[in-house]
């Protein structure tokens, strides 16, 4: 079952992304709270949502926590705040305070404790992407080396060669020592001839043939691609591609590079069922190895082994390395994009907004618990990137001005510090209706797939 599948349609994409967007929101906003209580700063109100207050209490520190009608951020409003922005101070409240008392308040802590407070959140962000990555890999387990196999994944009539506990040593001539050896010789496989294992089974090593390891089986489908609007799913088997036979996605790969963005026909095996399917790849850009990026056309699916490699599991420190990589390389990845989308070297189109984040959150649900939990850690990442930007109204902004202060000695002027808030405001405004528009407008886009049913 889907991992919303009991609310379903879009309804369960709205479902889906208020869960994904208040854990992220909580744990942003739960960074501030307690990294500003370890630093002596009190805080009035810790508030998930905004609007009416649907339900609060009053904890023993004075503190009061409250849940709101919107659910779609969340603030902690800390002790002399002038609001829930920490946007200056409040004369009012700030007004005949001991010195102990101006100490428990936001305007009145040291510097490094206020700067500390504002990155906390982006921080405890980082660090719930970090670990979910990290439990993920540990849990899940790295294919061993050398490459064993495992559980055998289901195919429409083909010969196995291949069984459970099988130790690949050689494909095609090309040693095996681990899955990435393993991917690399597949690459170069001639697909007009079987295929050659060496393998060990049992204690003996034997030769055997088959078809290549890497068959037209979908892993994964991609959110706003042309195959999940289709209706392609995890554990589909392509069969033909434009009434041509394959046994291989690099064959469907190769096809649908050659088509150049041409309307592509599928016959695809699901559950000993043959369906047909027509869709039309998307342009898309693609991070590479050297940060770059490369445009091609897609249809937007991930192909998977015959097999499930057996795995083992890994140590803690490795799991955490694991985690800071992947967390490291979606943070220049977003750098590295956005700058190319300013200069104009990859589409505008490639930054979503509100209405896409919602869907990517609901299709990710649709293919299971691990696609979700997954699609947290990505948009937490991205959450706490965005939140550093040095723009007025972010935490990035907040620290931009502790920054003038640590040099300068002093604080920026009031009015300067009202001016910048609301350009900051504005800015903030401003690219979420831009990134409405691509939502709307863009290719797979709302708008977009209204205007291809009546094509």
């Amino acid at each position: 079952m889907d991992f919303f599948g009991i609310v379903g349609g879009t309804a369960g994409y709205v479902v889906a992304f208020i869960v994904a967007l208040s854990i992220i929101v909580a744990v942003h906003e739960y960074g501030h709270y307690i990294v500003g209580r370890w630093c002596g700063i009190h805080a009035e109100v810790f508030s998930l949502g905004f609007g009416k207050v649907l339900y609060t209490r009053t904890d023993k520190r004075g503190t009061e926590w409250q849940v709101a009608a919107l659910p779609f951020g969340g603030y902690v409003k800390f002790m002399g705040d002038a609001n829930a922005a920490s946007a200056g101070a409040d004369g009012e409240a700030m007004a005949g305070l001991s010195a102990a008392e101006k100490r428990r308040t936001m305007p009145g802590a040291p510097l490094w404790a206020r700067a500390a407070t504002v990155a906390a959140g982006p921080v405890f962000n980082f660090i719930l992407s970090l670990v979910i990555f990290s439990a993920m890999v540990a849990l899940r387990g790295v294919p061993t080396e050398p490459v064993q196999v495992g559980a055998l994944q289901p195919l429409p009539q083909q010969v196995r060669v291949l069984e459970a506990g099988d130790t690949i040593l050689e494909i095609g001539g090309t040693e095996i020592t681990d899955i990435g050896s393993l991917y690399d010789a597949t690459a170069a496989l001639d697909l007009t001839r079987p295929v050659s294992y060496r393998i060990e089974r049992e204690g003996a090593e034997m030769i055997v043939e088959g078809t290549t390891p890497f068959p037209p089986l979908i892993a994964s489908v991609s959110p706003h691609s042309a195959a999940i609007d289709a209706g392609l799913e995890v554990g589909d088997v392509i069969t033909s591609v434009d009434g041509v036979a394959i046994t291989a996605f690099k064959e469907l790969q190769e096809a649908v590079r050659l088509g150049e963005g041409k309307p592509v026909a599928l016959k695809v095996w699901r559950d000993g069922q043959v369906l047909d399917f027509t869709m039309t790849p998307r342009r898309t850009d693609l991070p590479t190895a050297d940060g770059g990026f490369e445009t091609r056309y897609l249809i937007g699916i991930n192909g998977g082994l015959a097999f499930e490699p057996a795995t083992d599991r890994l140590g803690p420190f490795a799991a955490l390395g694991y985690g800071v990589k992947q967390t490291w390389f979606i943070v220049t990845s977003s750098i590295n994009g956005l700058a190319k989308m300013i200069s104009g070297a990859i589409s505008s189109c490639n930054l979503s907004g509100p209405l896409k984040i919602a869907t990517t959150a609901g299709q990710m649900a649709s293919q299971g618990g691990e696609s979700f939990i997954w699609f947290v850690a990505v948009l937490s990442t991205a959450v706490g990137l965005l939140n550093l930007f040095p723009i007025p109204v972010l935490d990035g902004g907040h620290l931009v001005f502790h920054a003038w202060e640590a040099v300068s000695g002093k604080p920026p002027p009031e009015k300067a510090l009202n001016i910048l808030m609301m350009i900051g405001l504005t800015l903030i405004l401003s690219l979420m209706v831009f990134a409405l528009g691509n939502d709307l407008f863009c290719e797979g886009g709302l708008f977009w797939k209204i205007r291809s049913w009546f094509a």
